[in-house]
């Protein structure tokens, strides 16, 4: 009996049940195809097979672009707002921007967790000479590349730097780096923003480097991946400050301790964890250098592991170093220098969390406020504030270094590059 049905299978597989498999799999006729094969299948195994192939087929194809927004200045008025533009993951083209939304001064950008609402900081309606910090939300048209605006609060007095959502999507966190305090919004389930919940003033002595450190400065809020809790670098107190998160009430409890010292003078800026959470990294816009901080993901505190420039050793000249992220597969981190107007390359000990320097290259511009890596880690994008443009760099997946491209698009005064995965 056994022998019987083995032949049976035998028999129809060979006369023609490969030949009803040819289908593209992106074609809808192949689809049609599919499930007229699978009514007239008669044998439970072939039926179960030409399922799971269907299955197969139907799976979506790795998406050929990928939409990024840009921040930009707009206070010279050569800029609008919010632009977008693709980049063609397997040539690293760029398409040509657009504007997405008007909005003032919307330097820096974040994204909900839904992929689906984007908030912006920037600057309200104030007076000229007292300036009104905010965030605005919108909503995201993936499709269209374009931005519905929702709401906008106010943060308080200066200017909002930046901008982080909690894991939950429930709350917005910023700094101000003009007042030098940060703050939390709740969101709601549409996206729009509450009314500010939580507003803490940095404190402390100030460093020692001047120009720069006049006044405490948040720059940058950075949340932890657990999402217990964020971290503020403040520029003008070499302290990175931790919060605990209560995403339910929009709510910053400080840590204990409630810094984290860097050395003096080197201003703490923008951070980053690791892929794994077990270190913490910062750029220093004074200092022209990284630190690397071993994270107590416990009880939310930092233990400075290593300063490691990200200059020349024969670099003389003014510096201030600006973005930093690492790769999505945590082997490399990059920062960027607005003096020699350069890109860092670090290659990342995974056990240790401590880096080397692979090299340093030309951003391609000048000021190179803000750069991204695409989500496959195979390109970056940085933002040249001062030349209007964006660079694109082939990433070597090996070493992590970085190669120049053809490939570059024109707008006014770009600070902040933002993939929507």
């Amino acid at each position: 009996m056994t022998t019987m049905i083995i032949a049976r299978y035998r028999r129809d597989f060979a006369r023609g049940f490969l030949d009803r498999l040819r289908i593209k799999q992106t074609s809808l006729r192949g689809g049609e195809e599919l499930t007229r094969m699978i009514r007239r299948s008669r044998l439970p195994m072939l039926r179960f097979l030409v399922l799971l192939l269907a299955l197969m087929s139907l799976q979506p194809a790795r998406a050929a672009d990928a939409l990024m927004f840009i921040g930009t200045y707009t206070r010279d008025g050569r800029s609008h707002g919010i632009y977008s533009l693709r980049l063609n993951l397997a040539t690293g083209a760029l398409t040509t921007p657009m504007l997405a939304a008007e909005a003032q001064n919307p330097t820096f950008l974040a994204l909900h967790p839904d992929k689906r609402h984007l908030y912006a900081c920037g600057e309200l309606r104030g007076t000229a000479d007292k300036p009104l910090g905010g965030v605005s939300a919108f909503a995201i048209d993936a499709a269209a590349g374009t931005l519905a605006f929702l709401n906008q609060q106010p943060t308080g007095d200066g200017a909002t730097t930046h901008v982080a959502v909690d894991a939950t999507g429930r709350m917005a966190m910023a700094a101000n780096y003009g007042a030098g305090y940060v703050c939390a919004l709740p969101i709601d389930t549409a996206g729009r923003l509450g009314e500010r919940t939580a507003y803490v003033e940095l404190t402390g002595p100030l460093g020692p480097t001047q120009p720069g450190q006049d006044k405490p400065h948040a720059h940058s809020m950075t949340v932890s991946p657990d999402n217990r809790f964020v971290f503020a670098c403040a520029l003008g107190l070499d302290r990175v400050y931790g919060f605990r998160l209560d995403p339910a009430k929009a709510a910053l409890t400080p840590t204990s301790p409630p810094f984290t010292a860097t050395p003096a003078g080197v201003g703490p800026r923008h951070s980053k964890f690791s892929v794994d959470g077990r270190f913490f990294y910062v750029a220093n816009e004074l200092g022209g250098s990284v630190c690397v901080f071993a994270y107590d993901a416990g009880r939310g505190a930092l233990t400075l592991k290593q300063t490691i420039s990200s200059l020349p050793a024969d670099y003389r000249g003014a510096n201030t170093s600006a973005e930093i992220r690492l790769s999505p597969d945590g082997r490399f981190v990059y920062a960027s220098n607005r003096g020699p107007d350069s890109l860092a390359v670090f290659a990342r000990d995974p056990s240790a969390g401590t880096l080397a320097l692979v090299e340093i290259v030309p951003c391609g511009g000048k000021h190179p406020r803000n750069f991204a890596l695409s989500p496959d880690g195979r390109w970056l994008v940085c933002a040249n504030r001062d030349t209007d443009n964006l660079i694109v760099f082939r990433v070597d997946p090996a070493t992590g270094r970085l190669t120049p491209t053809a490939h570059a698009a024109t707008i006014a005064q770009p600070v902040c590059v933002l993939f929507v995965d």
